[in-house]
């Protein structure tokens, strides 16, 4: 019986947040963590499922990416996926975008089928807005479809461009996990889409250039700020300043200057924490903690927020030293193990007969 294979990593995402749907700008990269599927072909046009961490959600992401395949033209026979790996669900490290593309590239692979990754990225994506419910950007589907070990992936969100950044040699990347479940498809995320799309509809009535957030200036929005109320002006300034960073923290990272990578960093947090309030308790202990320890340039919540990890950027030979330390400090201020994970940059999927 014909069958394929494929992996995919989990991501972090070092600075960026809140900004793809947006259509900012973005700096992940692809972690040493992984989704593994493999497909069998079936007789009958059924989907017949089995996965270590198998629950309703898996279900409907591995429909929904056959589905999506289909609607594409692409004739999907009956499969048997068999599911496994070692990327943690519910920290925010991106397992939905690594099961759908390893699904993808699996299905595609036992079809023989070619399909440019832009492409796959992007049903993927429809896949979770359309099946799921969260109303996600495309960061992270482009993310594991396209990182490269050793490096940091800026895209633009909008075109889909993107550079490969290199990340230097004297850095570490550690991702903590404040053992918080992350969950984005209950309610708060698609509250923030909501906003930002509510912004664009005040801002643009005015300045009728602004399509999305992405084309407001910091100058702008201090313009038009009195066609928003505070709440609404908060949140804007957060994804007006952090498209900013990201761009600043290119420069940083291309010039290898950790120290002013670390100081966006921090800056991520402080915006993510008061002006779009997606930041918890735990996550902000967890980056106070972090930033009191030796050899820390930065600290910050990644991901969409109410939960999951942080990512520090840590001199390399700290790396270790901060492992031990973060894990004994948050264990002592909240009777909670965290799990911490290393954020080494990966390579992207790929999938094999």
């Amino acid at each position: 019986m014909a069958q394929a294979r494929a992996r995919a990593p989990g991501r972090v995402n070092l600075i960026g947040e809140h900004t793809d749907y947006n259509g900012g700008c973005v700096m992940p990269c692809a972690i040493p963590y992984q989704t593994t599927v493999l497909a069998r072909e079936r007789s009958d046009s059924a989907i017949a499922i089995a996965a270590e961490f198998e629950d309703a959600g898996t279900v409907r992401y591995v429909t929904g990416i056959i589905s999506e395949l289909r609607r594409a033209g692409c004739r999907i026979p009956g499969m048997d996926f068999e599911i496994a790996g070692d990327l943690p669900v519910g920290a925010g490290l991106s397992s939905s975008a690594s099961l759908e593309a390893a699904v993808a590239l699996a299905a595609l692979e036992l079809a023989g089928i070619e399909m440019d990754r832009r492409e796959i990225a992007q049903l993927a994506q429809r896949a979770e807005i359309e099946h799921v419910g969260a109303h996600v950007g495309i960061m992270d589907q482009f993310a594991v479809l396209f990182a490269r070990a050793g490096h940091a992936l800026f895209l633009d969100t909008r075109t889909l461009e993107y550079t490969l950044v290199p990340v230097p040699a004297a850095a570490a990347i550690r991702i903590c996990d404040t053992m918080v479940k992350h969950e984005l498809a209950s309610g708060e995320y698609n509250v923030r889409r909501q906003q930002c799309e509510e912004i664009v509809k005040m801002l643009s009535a005015r300045y009728p250039e602004i399509k999305q957030l992405r084309d407001v200036t910091p100058q702008r929005l201090e313009e038009g700020k009195d066609l928003l109320d505070p709440l609404l002006y908060r949140r804007a300034r957060h994804v007006v300043w952090e498209n900013e960073r990201v761009l600043a923290a290119r420069e940083a990272l291309l010039g290898a200057d950790l120290p002013a990578f670390g100081t966006l960093m921090n800056a991520s947090h402080a915006s993510l924490r008061d002006d779009y309030e997606v930041s918890t308790p735990q996550l902000d202990l967890m980056v106070e903690l972090a930033r009191s320890l030796p050899g820390v340039y930065g600290a910050r919540m990644t991901g969409g927020g109410f939960g999951g990890c942080t990512v520090n950027l840590v001199a390399r030979q700290d790396a270790d030293a901060f492992t031990q330390s973060i894990t004994e400090h948050y264990w002592q201020r909240t009777g909670v193990v965290p799990a911490v994970y290393d954020g080494t940059p990966a390579d992207a999927a790929q999938a094999q007969r």
